[in-house]
C-alpha cells in the first residue's frame, strides 16, 4: 500500500520479495506493532503479497522473513481491543523471538485466511490458541531442520531470540537456516505449547504502539489514507426508513467548484468532488432542494414497550424445566418484575469512512469492517462480480465493538467508485449519517419471575424475553446494506432468523434446580443489530438488578446471597474479591452513598466478572453521581495484565454512559438523535474512578474478556441507586428524575 506522503498504501509497492516462514492468521496489514524502534534490527518495510494457502498449512499463519523479521497474520480484526499485541506475545513466546522484531497483519482477503467475523470477545480465546499452536509448529519445525542439517538429535538443541543452539555452543538463526524458504509443512497439532511456568514474556504487561501512535498524531485509521488520485465523496440519506427521492434537480450541485460527478442511483444520491469540503457543501446542497416521500413510523416511543409485549411473535422455549410451575408455587416468597432496555446506538466517536478504488475491472476496499471475508462476499452479491475480483483490506475504525455503520459506508464506497472508475474514492459519513442509520442496540423487555425458599435458596427462575434480532450483518447479503433497498434495482432485506445474541446471559449462572426461558421475538421500528455484548447488556442489568430485589425479600445482604446461590468456585472468588477491594461491609455505613455489586460470566462460558458501584447522593439538588466502579476479572491465563485492565475499564466506563445517559429518541418522522446534544454521552469529567483488579490463573486457557463489564455495571449502578435512594429504577437510562427523592432520607 502506498501514501505519498504519511502513508504508504500502493499495492505497486507493497513490499519487497524476501524468503520467509509463514504461519497463518489475519490482522490489520502494514501495521506493525512491537517495541522500541531502537530495539528493532532494522527499518521494517513488510512481507510480499501474496494469497493465504490451506489453514492447515503453518505458510498461512507465521512469517519469518530474510531480513531477521516475525510477522503474524490473522483474520481478527483490530477494533481497539489490544489483540494485536496480545497475539503477538503469544505467538513470540511460543517462537522465542524478541517481542520487538514481531509485526502482524489484520485481515486482508489478499493474504490472510478467513476467520469470519471479530466478535464475541473470541479473539484471544479461539485466534490466540491458533496462532500459539502454529507457532510451537513453526518452532518445531525449525528445530527439526537444525537436527537434519547438523545431523544432531532435536534434544539436544535449544533456542534463544530465534538463535537455534547445541550443546556444544554452535549455533544458527531461524533466518540463515531457512535460507529464503517457505515452511512446507502442515499444523499437526503434535507440537506441544509450553507451560505457563515456562513463559517470558505471556503475563507481562507490555505497552501498545498503536497508542503511542495515536497520542503522536501519526496515521492510523482508515480516515487517514491518502492516495495518489483520490477524490472525496458523500451520501445524501434518505430522511428516515423507507423515504423515496420525489422532486429533485442537482443541476446547480454539478456546477459547483471541484464537484466531479452527482450520482444519483434510485434514492441513492452520492457526490464526488476534488476535495472534501468541496464534497461537504455539495452535499448540504443537495440536502437543502431534495424532497422525500417519507412514510411515517407506526409505533410511538412512548408506547414501545407495551407494543413489544403485544405484538411479538409465538414465544420460542429456550429452556423449560418441568416441575417449574409446582416448585415456583412451593416457594417461601415469590417476586416478578420488569425491566426495560431502549435502544442504544455504538455512537463511534468518528463517522464511518471507508476508501474503494475500481480499477481495471478489479475492486479494492480499505474498511473498517469487523470481517474482511463477509464484506468481500456480500460486496460480491451487491455488486454482482466475483469475489476474486474483490480485494478487501481491514483497517481500524473510530471506535466499533459490533455492527455500527463500517460495512455501509464500505459498500457505499464501492457502489460510487463502480461510477467513478480507475481513481480511489474515500467516502466518510457526516455525523447524523452515523446517527441515523448505523444498526442500533436493540430494545429489550425482561419479565423476571423467581421464587425463595426459607434459607434464602432460589428453587425457580423463570424470564419472559422480548426483542428484535441482534444481528443483520451483511454476512454474503446485500441487501443487508442500507443503501442497498435505495437503488433503482432495489436488494431485498432479508432479516431471517433471529439469534441467539437476544437470550445471551439470560439463563442464570446460579444453582437454581427449575428455570424457563421464554424468548418473544419482535419486529421492531428501528435498525438493530449487533452492539457491544448484544443481548447480554439487557440481560444482566435484569438479572442481577433482580437477584438485588430477591436477596432484600430474603433479607440477606446482596453479596451473601449470590454466593449462597453459587457453586461456581470461580465466580465465587471475584465476588469475594472485590467485596475486599471494596471494604464492603463497612462501607455501608457511609452517609449520602450508596453502594452496588453485580456479577457475571459472560456468556457463561467466558470471563468471570464482579463489580461494585459507588454513588453519591445529594438530597438538596435531587442529583446522584457515579463516584467510582471497582471491578475484579477472572479472564484464565492473564496475556497481558495492562491490555486486560484497559479492555475491561473501557467496557465499565462505555456501560455506565449506556446506563446512566443514553437511549435514541424517535418519533413518526424518524430518528431524533442526530447529534451529541440529542444523544449524549459519558463526557471526561463525568467519568467516574475506574479500578480494575485481575485474578490470573496462568494454569488455564485465556477467556474472552471484552464484553465482560458491560451488563454487571449496569446492574451494579441500579443497585447503588436504590441503596443510596430508595428508589428501583427498572427502565434504563437511570437518571435523577425516575428517583422518587420524597423516599431519601
Amino acid at each position: 500500500m502506498e501514501n505519498t506522503k504519511s502513508m504508504d498504501f500502493s499495492r505497486r509497492k507493497f513490499l519487497k520479495s524476501s524468503g520467509q516462514l509463514v504461519l497463518g492468521f489475519q490482522l490489520i496489514p502494514l501495521f506493525s506493532c512491537t517495541g522500541s524502534a531502537k530495539s528493532q534490527p532494522e527499518t521494517y518495510s513488510g512481507i510480499p503479497v501474496r494469497p493465504h494457502g490451506d489453514k492447515e498449512l503453518i505458510d498461512s499463519w507465521i512469517r519469518l522473513d530474510a531480513a531477521g523479521h516475525v510477522t503474524i497474520l490473522t483474520g481478527k480484526q483490530e477494533l481497539g481491543q489490544g489483540i494485536r499485541t496480545t497475539l503477538l506475545q503469544m505467538a513470540a513466546e511460543e517462537l522465542d523471538v524478541p517481542f520487538e522484531i514481531c509485526h502482524i497483519i489484520n485481515g486482508d482477503t489478499g493474504q490472510t485466511a478467513n476467520e469470519g467475523y471479530t466478535a464475541g470477545s473470541n479473539s484471544v480465546e479461539g485466534s490466540g490458541k491458533a496462532i500459539r499452536q502454529a507457532a510451537a509448529e513453526a518452532k518445531r519445525y525449525m528445530l527439526t531442520l537444525a537436527s537434519q542439517t547438523w545431523k544432531e538429535d532435536v534434544a539436544n538443541l535449544s533456542v534463544e531470540n530465534g538463535i537455534i543452539k547445541n550443546k556444544s555452543n554452535k549455533e544458527i538463526s531461524y533466518w540463515k537456516l531457512l535460507e529464503g524458504k517457505h515452511i512446507e509443512g502442515k499444523i499437526t497439532g503434535n507440537a506441544i505449547p509450553k507451560s505457563h511456568e515456562e513463559h517470558r514474556l505471556v503475563g507481562k504487561p507490555i505497552a501498545r504502539d498503536d497508542i503511542k501512535n495515536l497520542v503522536r498524531g501519526k496515521a492510523h485509521f482508515v480516515h487517514d489514507i491518502r492516495l495518489d488520485g483520490m477524490v472525496h465523496a458523500r451520501v445524501l440519506h434518505p430522511p428516515s426508513y423507507g423515504a423515496k427521492l420525489r422532486t429533485y434537480d442537482f443541476s446547480e450541485v454539478s456546477k459547483l467548484e471541484g464537484v466531479l460527478k452527482v450520482i444519483r442511483d434510485g434514492s441513492f444520491i452520492a457526490v464526488i468532488a476534488t476535495r472534501e469540503y468541496q464534497a461537504v457543501k455539495a452535499w448540504m446542497l443537495m440536502k437543502a432542494i431534495s424532497e422525500w416521500e417519507t412514510p411515517k413510523i407506526k409505533v410511538s416511543q412512548d408506547s414501545l414497550f407495551e407494543d413489544m409485549k403485544a405484538k411479538s411473535m409465538s414465544p420460542e422455549t429456550i429452556e423449560n424445566s418441568p416441575d417449574f410451575n409446582s416448585e415456583l408455587e412451593n416457594a417461601s416468597k415469590r417476586v416478578k418484575q420488569e425491566y426495560h432496555r431502549p435502544y442504544h446506538m455504538h455512537a463511534s466517536t468518528g463517522p464511518s469512512c471507508a476508501v474503494a478504488e475500481w480499477k481495471s475491472g478489479n475492486l479494492t476496499v480499505w474498511s473498517p469492517t469487523q470481517g474482511v471475508y463477509p464484506l468481500q462476499n456480500s460486496l460480491s452479491d451487491l455488486l454482482g462480480i466475483g469475489t476474486e475480483k474483490i480485494r478487501c483490506i481491514g483497517m481500524p475504525g473510530s471506535g466499533c465493538y459490533g455492527h455500527n455503520g463500517a460495512d455501509d459506508v464500505s459498500a457505499e464506497a464501492a457502489l460510487i467508485a463502480r461510477s467513478f472508475p480507475e481513481r480511489p474514492v474515500r467516502l466518510q459519513w457526516m455525523r447524523e449519517d452515523e446517527h441515523q442509520w448505523e444498526p442500533y442496540g436493540s430494545a429489550m423487555v425482561i419479565q423476571l419471575e423467581a421464587g425463595i425458599d426459607e434459607e434464602g435458596k432460589i428453587i425457580a427462575w423463570g424470564t419472559n424475553l422480548f426483542s428484535d434480532t441482534h444481528s443483520t450483518r451483511p454476512n454474503g447479503n446485500g441487501g443487508h446494506y442500507i443503501s442497498a433497498r435505495h437503488l433503482e434495482k432495489a436488494l431485498e432485506f432479508r432479516k431471517g432468523g433471529f439469534s441467539g445474541g437476544s437470550y445471551r446471559n439470560a439463563i442464570p449462572l446460579y444453582t437454581i434446580p427449575s428455570k424457563r426461558l421464554l424468548l418473544h421475538n419482535y419486529e421492531g421500528p428501528l435498525r438493530t443489530s449487533a452492539l457491544r455484548g448484544l443481548g447480554a447488556y439487557g440481560n444482566i442489568f435484569a438479572l442481577e438488578s433482580f437477584m438485588d430485589e430477591l436477596a432484600l425479600a430474603a433479607e440477606m445482604d446482596p453479596i451473601e446471597f449470590r454466593l449462597k446461590n453459587l457453586n461456581d468456585a470461580r465466580a465465587k472468588a471475584v465476588l469475594q474479591a472485590v467485596r475486599q477491594k471494596t471494604s464492603w461491609n463497612s462501607a455501608q455505613n457511609a452517609a449520602n452513598k450508596g453502594f452496588g455489586v453485580a456479577f457475571s460470566k459472560y456468556k457463561n462460558s467466558a470471563s468471570y466478572f464482579a463489580v461494585v458501584a459507588e454513588i453519591t447522593v445529594d438530597k438538596t439538588s435531587k442529583t446522584f453521581k457515579l463516584e467510582k466502579l471497582t471491578g475484579v476479572i477472572d479472564s484464565g491465563q492473564c496475556i497481558n495484565p495492562d491490555g486486560l485492565k484497559n479492555q475491561t475499564e473501557g467496557g465499565m466506563i462505555q456501560s455506565a454512559s449506556w446506563t446512566l445517559l443514553e437511549k435514541v429518541d424517535f418519533d413518526e418522522n424518524g430518528v431524533l438523535s442526530t447529534d451529541w446534544n440529542s444523544y449524549p454521552i459519558l463526557r471526561s469529567k463525568e467519568v467516574p474512578v475506574v479500578e480494575v483488579h485481575i485474578i490470573n490463573r496462568p494454569e488455564l486457557a485465556p477467556m474472552g474478556a471484552g464484553e465482560a463489564a458491560q451488563g454487571p455495571v449496569a446492574a451494579a449502578i441500579a443497585n447503588a441507586v436504590f441503596n443510596g435512594t430508595g428508589t428501583r429504577v427498572r427502565d434504563l437510562p437511570i437518571s435523577a428524575e425516575k428517583v422518587d427523592w420524597n423516599k431519601v432520607n
